[in-house]
């Protein structure tokens, strides 16, 4: 057999091989090998390196490492194609083995580890590799490829400094910005917080893609500029569903839930199909508001536009008990989780805290219980809403068990937030003194705001001056310029009679000009929030609300209450203004 007539066969098996991989049809491809081991050209370099890429790209890491074993003459290709298959599905160990092992390292194999160690969430060591890198070759070296790799990394980590550093570096080398590179500058300069960065690559680069525009928006969003982000919107050549998705999102995050949906409402009469992504958004602005009624129809908006695959998304499911927790209706919640394909730890919390936070501290225990039975691992927010399920039911001995059981069982330290759930529980007990002992043992005394001011609360509702003026201090210390402080001290004098005391925080609070901020609160009735600031009197309804509030008032007193004699005065320093 002759050269030309040889390489006439390696290139059809190669396209065979490459057939196999772009129908991820393994077996054929295993079949292709088989008789290929039969011929000549099993050991042939060439074709090895396609199969080993073949086996990595078809699922079959142990195949490709064998095929690399059984090749006799390694190549650069060959080893980079094997550290690139191990970088794929996350196998670090093995990965950076076979890449200490090289007898020469290439550029592209660095690429295959940076990439891969980002792609995977291992942005620091992503980013270590690079400046390994740096040290083997003694100079500035990057392509186009490490440098969108390394970008990714700094974004996720929010590395604004570094970022910078290697961005000036590909100017001086003379990289070619491309537009993936600036893409990838714009996505990691919004992410670190430099919307203005963004805007000036933006506004310099030779050919924006839908990506570029897209980019522009959410880095907008990430620093609360809705306008200059509605604005690139608008000037869109061409928006789809990620555009809609990133606008909608952006302002349902910046507490717009309100024009989030109205969006949505546009997006749908434009005929964009929503993602799952713009479902957990719109959802999302439905349950931090509490718009039980909208959540319903957008949940129905789901099951009749969403296709199969979009139906078992976790997160659409997930957002939907979220929804259905935070409005209040935790039949249909619990109806949805049982009935989910696939459960996370959030499915899980949000049922733990959904419970608790509606008033159901039993059934939120339960909840725990049938979780740690499943071997479902517990995390800091798990314990968090079982902590605050036992503070809304008083079960101090159970709130003990769990707190102990957190780093006992499972590793997890005790962060400010719980310390502060069991310091209410142990103060709604009037066991102020435990409460307090607990506060102190804590390490982190800058943490401490929390754990005071519910050990304060709770003194007012004990009467304990002696705890609540410890409790005062402590937190004018950590946070002097808040007026609420002086307002509860006020109060808890005046319910003991202390009218001088309290007249003294009172005048302590204008000489340093502080005031407390208006308290609100807000309903829904049929789709439109109303809010009610303390001592409303310009809602357009409110002499009918004021007649209701007298005819309950009325027929209150016919019940026989009596109102706590100091409850008005206490009740005017809680909601005062000014």
């Amino acid at each position: 057999m002759f050269f030309s007539d040889v390489v006439p066969t390696i290139d059809r098996y190669v396209s065979l091989i490459t057939r196999c991989v772009a129908k991820k049809h393994l077996k054929l491809g295993m079949t292709l090998h088989s008789h290929l081991i039969k011929t000549a050209l099993a050991s042939d370099p060439f074709i090895v390196n396609h199969l080993i890429g073949m086996y990595s790209k078809c699922s079959s890491i142990r195949s490709a490492h064998k095929a690399f074993d059984d090749l006799d003459t390694k190549n650069g290709y060959s080893w980079n194609t094997i550290v690139s298959a191990y970088a794929r599905i996350g196998d670090f160990k093995k990965a950076l083995g076979l890449f200490d092992e090289m007898p020469q390292r290439a550029l592209v194999s660095y690429n295959s580890l940076i990439s891969g160690l980002s792609r995977h969430g291992f942005y620091v060591e992503s980013l270590s590799i690079f400046m390994q890198m740096q040290k083997e070759y003694d100079c500035l070296f990057m392509d186009e490829f490490t440098f969108v790799g390394v970008v990714g990394a700094c974004a996720h980590l929010g590395a604004f400094k570094f970022l910078r550093q290697v961005h000036g570096v590909a100017i001086i080398m003379g990289l070619e910005f491309t537009k993936i590179t600036y893409n990838s500058l714009i996505d990691a300069y919004g992410k670190c917080g430099g919307a203005d960065i963004c805007r000036t690559l933006f506004d310099v680069m030779p050919e924006k893609d839908i990506v570029s525009w897209t980019s522009m928006v959410v880095a907008y969003m990430r620093a609360h500029n809705l306008d200059d982000a509605c604005a690139i919107f608008n000037n869109m050549p061409a928006k789809n569903t990620v555009s809609w998705t990133a606008l909608i999102a952006g302002f349902a995050q910046n507490g717009r839930g309100a024009e989030a949906l109205d969006l949505f409402v546009q997006m749908h009469e434009e005929g964009i199909q929503p993602s799952p992504h713009t479902f957990v958004s719109v959802l999302c602005a439905c349950a931090d508001r509490a718009l039980a009624e909208r959540g319903k129809q957008i949940h129905g908006c789901i099951i009749r536009t969403c296709f199969n695959r979009d139906l078992d998304n976790v997160f659409i499911w997930n957002a939907l008990i979220d929804m259905y927790c935070k409005c209040g209706d935790m039949r249909s919640a619990e109806i949805l989780f049982l009935r989910m394909p696939e459960r996370d730890i959030v499915s899980w919390n949000s049922m733990i805290t959904g419970f608790a936070q509606n008033g159901l501290g039993h059934e939120s225990l339960v909840f725990l219980k049938t979780m740690l039975e499943t071997n479902v691992r517990p995390n800091h927010v798990t314990f968090l809403g079982a902590l605050s399920a036992c503070s809304h039911t008083g079960l101090d001995v159970e709130a003990l068990w769990i707190f102990n059981i957190m780093e006992k069982d499972y590793s997890l330290q005790p962060r400010s937030d719980h310390y502060a759930i069991l310091v209410d529980l142990l103060g709604r007990k009037n066991r102020l003194e435990e409460a307090m002992e607990l506060i102190e043992s804590v390490s982190n005394k800058s943490n401490h705001v929390g754990m005071w001011g519910a050990l304060l609360g709770a003194c007012k509702v004990h009467g304990n001056l002696v705890i609540a003026r410890k409790a005062v201090d402590a937190l004018l210390n950590l946070e002097p310029r808040n007026a609420a402080r002086y307002v509860m001290l006020s109060s808890i004098y005046a319910a003991t009679k202390r009218w001088d005391d309290s007249c003294g925080v009172r005048k302590q609070m204008e000489e340093r000009d502080l005031t407390k901020d208006v308290a609100n609160s807000w309903i829904e009735v049929k789709n439109e929030m109303h809010k009610f600031p303390a001592k409303d009197q310009f809602h357009y309804q409110i002499g009918d609300i004021y007649k209701v509030l007298g005819k309950l008032a009325y027929h209150m007193k016919e019940a026989g209450y009596v109102p706590e004699p100091n409850l008005r005065l206490i009740l005017d320093d809680d909601n005062d203004g000014g």
